[in-house]
């Protein structure tokens, strides 16, 4: 897939922009603050009609308007010429597809596939559960539309038996009620984030060796809080710890708990690994995703690189745009143009939310 037009209008800091994309290396240079990864956040709203800053999408509308929208035209492997229009509002957003309303988000997924690769990929290795969690969710929901309703049933289901228990006195009929709903949901989303994170992992394995030295294996792996994938074991599970339950007021065992480990030679990553290593293991896992997200599309995706690259080595940078594929578009931003042997690129110059392609001062560096 390639896009070969993005259109903004309203979208955070960008009133109004039209950007025509000729090749496959883009780059976006300007100061920090002033427009680049909002671009890149408006490309990859894209694949699930989901920011991967934000959780509310009115923090997308610029500050005074009712509306804020993206258009993009592609060449598509699948579809041929494509254009997609996505209009936000406070209250909800429209999707349309070569001028057809799509109503069903399931209708939509795994079309146009986008990997943002983020310096707050960090995170990933250092943070907490629930922002790992969130990665695989939206990982599996963007090419799988039944994952998403796995995971659309449980989290809803969660949320009414959490309520019951904060409420106090919810009585044993009421708390099966939900528990009949989440145990089959939970083993559905055991059963697709086991399959997921073990196709991924093999990829991050040979993503890894790549950027770094072969005596240095980087893994990652699934730990989910409850590894049965069977419905009527999580119910009992569900049913033995409603007395656990009810005195923390919160549902406290499910995938809702589960996380993913990464490792380097066998050690955990986020006590001991160096930052160097930190780094290319999250690079790694986007590299990975790209691949995994090809092969279940069978769309190459367009990368979205946003300033990840500035804390890696020399030696590492290098080995990270040699493992690229090069048919994949890229799209990358910088506070500096890109280093000359990196090739040809076409650039821009972003200021206050403005694009100026190709100005007369801007030329790789030498």
């Amino acid at each position: 897939m390639r896009l070969r037009k993005l259109n903004l209008r309203h979208f955070r800091n960008v009133d109004l922009a039209t950007l025509d994309f000729s090749g496959r290396r883009q780059f976006l240079t300007g100061a920090n603050g002033q427009g680049k990864t909002n671009l890149l956040e408006a490309a990859g709203f894209l694949t699930a009609l989901r920011s991967f800053r934000a959780t509310d999408n009115r923090l997308l509308i610029g500050q005074g308007q009712a509306v804020a929208a993206i258009a993009c035209e592609l060449e598509h492997e699948r579809l041929g010429d494509t254009r997609v229009t996505i209009k936000l509002r406070p209250d909800g957003k429209e999707l349309w597809c070569d001028q057809e309303r799509v109503t069903r988000l399931a209708d939509y997924l795994g079309k146009f596939p986008t990997v943002v690769f983020s310096s707050q990929d960090l995170q990933l290795v250092r943070g907490s559960p629930a922002g790992r969690r969130r990665w695989l969710d939206l990982t599996l929901a963007a090419m799988d539309a039944s994952y998403l309703r796995a995971l659309q049933t449980y989290t809803k289901a969660l949320a009414g038996r959490n309520s019951l228990l904060k409420r106090g006195g919810a009585s044993d009929q009421e708390l099966s009620a939900f528990e009949q709903v989440l145990a089959p949901a939970a083993a559905d989303l055991i059963v697709q984030r086991t399959k997921g994170v073990r196709e991924l992992a093999a990829t991050l394995k040979a993503a890894y060796a790549q950027l770094c030295d072969e005596g240095e294996p980087g893994a990652l792996a699934y730990e989910p809080d409850f590894a049965e994938p069977s419905a009527e074991v999580l119910l009992a599970r569900l049913e033995g710890g409603r007395a656990r339950d009810v005195q923390f007021r919160a549902t406290v065992a499910g995938p809702h708990r589960d996380d993913l480990g990464f490792s380097v030679r066998g050690r955990a990553a986020k006590d001991f690994g160096s930052e160097g290593q930190q780094r290319s293991l999250v690079l790694a896992l986007r590299l990975a995703q790209a691949a995994w997200f090809q092969v279940r599309s069978g769309v190459r995706p367009v990368l979205l690189a946003d300033d990840v690259l500035g804390e890696l080595d020399p030696a590492r940078r290098r080995r990270f745009w040699a493992a690229i594929d090069a048919e994949s578009q890229v799209i990358a931003t910088g506070t500096k143009p890109p280093d000359a042997e990196l090739g040809a690129w076409q650039l821009f110059a972003v200021a206050d939310g403005t694009f100026l392609e190709n100005p007369p001062d801007m030329e790789a560096k030498a």
